[in-house]
């Protein structure tokens, strides 16, 4: 079969190679899938450069979510069958990138039928970390306000719609006119163009001087130190992820002085310490989907030859919204 993967660590454009490689095979507790779609992510651009958390052996296949098609399963499989429509995470070092991949039973959920094969790729990582911190590291209220920055990405994109799901009012804050467009279709009631003007003095406005509730930061930098300026009494900055680059050293000073929270997210934890939370936001989110009120925005659906340039673009802060390969 034919399969993306990193022989060296480097730029994506660079480092990924379209190679043929055996077919896998299932073992004890997992399921062999045939890739149906699969879209880029963040981790996979760093997982190529070498500077994600998880560090998989060379040569290996970036891919972290998917939607497939169960081929076969291994001895003690008891949820799913042959035929079945998944989603979920494929076990590295042989990610989503590939014709066909392995999965853990534990990573893997019925896809919902209220979403094709793209929009089901996506509902895994950034609409679960979305979930778990919108609902589980906070609890974001009707009424509440909701600034998401980078909301045009695949983690901030899904902050919007739950935002919306939730019954905030939410504010988003992306980098350029195509973003901010993207933006407005997932039902964000106000965008911010980053690069023409600065988000602190047009969210205070917004919100009549009180700032935000809750405002979800997957960019780190200035980008966090900013936000300090203009969130809410008793408000929570959702410390996401860096994306920006910079890790930001926080003066706890000043969340004590203004009197908000700041609370860290890491989803990838809930697999080691509770695996039940997560088939629970799966289960929400099919709720939603099937309710209308989450559909990923699928803005690109990219053949598999086009893997190196679509994940380089992502890194490269050039996409806009979701990116979904389809072998």
């Amino acid at each position: 079969m034919k399969a993306w993967r990193v022989n060296e660590l480097g730029e994506p454009r660079d480092v990924l190679k379209l190679e043929e490689i055996p077919d896998p095979t299932p073992g004890a507790g997992e399921l062999l899938v045939r890739t149906l779609a699969t879209p880029a992510n963040f981790p996979d651009v760093l997982l190529c450069r070498g500077d994600y958390q998880i560090k998989p052996p060379l040569p290996f296949t970036p891919g972290v979510e998917l939607c497939g098609e169960v081929l076969a399963v291994g001895d003690g499989v008891s949820r799913f069958a042959v035929g079945d429509r998944v989603i979920g995470n494929p076990n590295l070092p042989l990610g989503g990138f590939a014709e066909q991949t392995v999965m853990a039973e534990a990573n893997v959920f019925p896809a919902p039928t209220a979403l094709d094969d793209a929009e089901a790729s996506t509902l895994s990582i950034g609409y679960q970390t979305s979930w778990f911190a919108l609902h589980r590291r906070t609890q974001l209220k009707p009424g509440e306000t909701l600034l998401v920055h980078a909301a045009a990405g695949g983690v901030g994109s899904s902050a919007v719609q739950l935002g919306k799901a939730a019954g905030a009012t939410v504010i988003g804050v992306v980098g350029g006119p195509e973003k901010a467009e993207y933006c407005r279709r997932l039902g964000a009631d106000l965008v911010i163009d980053r690069h023409s003007e600065d988000f602190v003095p047009i969210v205070k406005e917004f919100t009549g001087g009180r700032g935000a509730d809750v405002i979800y930061d997957p960019v780190g930098g200035d980008t966090y130190t900013k936000s300090t300026k203009c969130i809410a009494f008793e408000g929570r900055i959702l410390v996401i992820g860096f994306a920006g680059g910079t890790i930001p050293t926080p003066g706890l000073n000043h969340a004590l002085i203004k009197n908000y929270s700041i609370i860290g997210l890491h989803w990838g934890l809930y697999k080691a310490y509770n695996q039940q939370a997560i088939s629970d936001c799966h289960e929400e989110l099919t709720r939603l989907a099937y309710a209308g009120q989450v559909k990923p925005l699928v803005s690109e659906r990219l053949a598999f030859s086009e893997v190196a340039d679509g994940v380089g673009r992502l890194g490269d802060g050039s996409t806009v919204g979701r990116v979904v390969f389809q072998p």
